[in-house]
């Protein structure tokens, strides 16, 4: 007797992720770097030199010093064991001859914009995750559901293997594709033949292909959390999916501990979003130097008031105004300060945002030197709008400042 064909799953998402993004971009721009080691994270000064035989010169990671770190890195370079977010003086040590490279955020944003579109020619029913990847939910899509011989699942590999095409086509880059019933296993199986990888996994298909990976795996547990599991002899996915809820819940609560079962047994009912309205908008900037409040008034300055005009710029051309006006600070040592003041009406040009942040500014002290400065506006609205939670108000509601005197050196930098 012939085996009973399986049934397609009620759902079929998919979870594409650009290889390696910002490197791979860099090296449209170099194809002659394809295939080396590659780091993305200097400084402008290390942007590649034309030579007068029309050669380049690249700079080594050798030739750093500082305090930067690794935005991303190429498979070349991963393979030397550097990795995005570590400090680029420690990938010196481990890949000294690596090409370094600056980042070139336009560049990612205009590749970004190149694969989405690509993508909703086919698929328009996409959930956008960031710069270099996407859910996409190919339920409804014209194919998905058809077989193709003796494959039940012959018709979505057929689109998702289309999908892939067509990113190539339009950027000339590689993706990889993980389709699942649902979205926390698609991200998981988009990460397992990378790069370049479709990957397709059923609920059958759980003890083969997903519960052999280590649990910090599952989007959701952070580093904390999977050292707690680890204590507990909890290292893979099996072992969670193993693990009696009793002892979850003792040691990570009743709500976190059945999130954490149904996460191993590849449960999750999250719909594909295609739209949200987002909480707030910000713009920061790390410096390449720490900057003192007084002995680089001029230059924090200037940078001050850019940050502000690229926030209003992103609030007019995404159609918000904002009421909450908030700044970061990061200082020497990572210490992380945060103040925000709530004003009457909402704002949208430059000026506004910009005495409100300053009024934030003047609640810190800045006698110590910053390594990075931010600026955000929460508290959106559309213009014409009543923002929610302000009906019945009074028009005179404002939070109040913390009680703080300003420092002379804040007066200075920010009035």
């Amino acid at each position: 007797m012939a085996e009973p064909t399986p049934a397609l799953p009620d759902r079929l998402i998919a979870h594409l992720d650009m290889d390696a993004f910002y490197a791979s971009v860099e090296l449209l721009r170099y194809p002659e770097l394809k295939g080396l080691p590659v780091v993305v994270g200097g400084r402008r000064a290390h942007t590649p030199q034309e030579r007068p035989d029309g050669t380049r010169h690249f700079f080594k990671l050798a030739d750093y010093t500082g305090r930067g770190v690794v935005t991303t890195s190429t498979y070349a370079a991963r393979t030397l064991g550097v990795f995005s977010a570590m400090g680029l003086m420690k990938a010196a040590l481990l890949a000294p001859q690596a090409v370094l490279l600056p980042a070139d955020f336009d560049s990612y944003r205009h590749y970004s914009r190149l694969f989405k579109a690509a993508v909703r020619e086919i698929a328009p029913v996409i959930e956008d995750r960031g710069i270099d990847e996407i859910y996409i939910d190919l339920t409804d899509v014209p194919g998905a559901r058809d077989p193709v011989g003796h494959d039940p699942l012959g018709g979505v590999r057929a689109v998702a293997r289309e999908i892939k095409n067509s990113v190539l086509r339009a950027t000339g880059l590689t993706c990889s594709v993980g389709v699942t019933p649902n979205k926390l296993l698609s991200k998981l199986a988009s990460e397992l033949d990378k790069p370049d990888g479709l990957t397709v996994v059923t609920m059958a298909d759980l003890p083969t292909r997903i519960w052999p990976l280590p649990v910090r795996r599952i989007n959701g547990i952070g580093p904390k959390a999977g050292a707690k599991l680890n204590t507990l002899e909890i290292e893979t996915i099996a072992d969670l999916a193993a693990a009696a809820p009793e002892l979850l819940a003792q040691h990570f609560g009743a709500g976190y501990s059945g999130w954490l079962h149904q996460a191993a047994w590849g449960l999750d009912d999250r719909p594909v979003v295609t739209h949200s309205e987002p909480v707030s908008i910000s713009r920061e900037t790390t410096f390449e130097r720490d900057l003192h409040a007084q002995r680089d008034r001029p230059e924090l300055s200037r940078i001050f008031t850019a940050l502000c005009e690229q926030l209003a710029s992103d609030l007019q051309r995404k159609g918000y105004l904002g009421r909450t006006i908030g700044i970061k600070l990061r200082f020497e040592g990572f210490r992380t300060v945060t103040r925000d003041l709530t004003l009457d009406e909402p704002v949208q040009d430059a000026a506004a945002i910009r005495r409100a942040a300053g009024l934030c500014l003047k609640r810190v002290d800045l006698s110590q030197r910053l390594r990075l400065l931010g600026v955000r506006v929460g508290k959106l609205s559309r213009p014409g709008e009543i923002e929610p939670g302000r009906r019945g108000r009074g028009a005179g509601h404002t939070t109040k400042a913390e009680p703080s005197q300003p420092t002379p050196e804040n007066l200075r930098l920010f009035t």
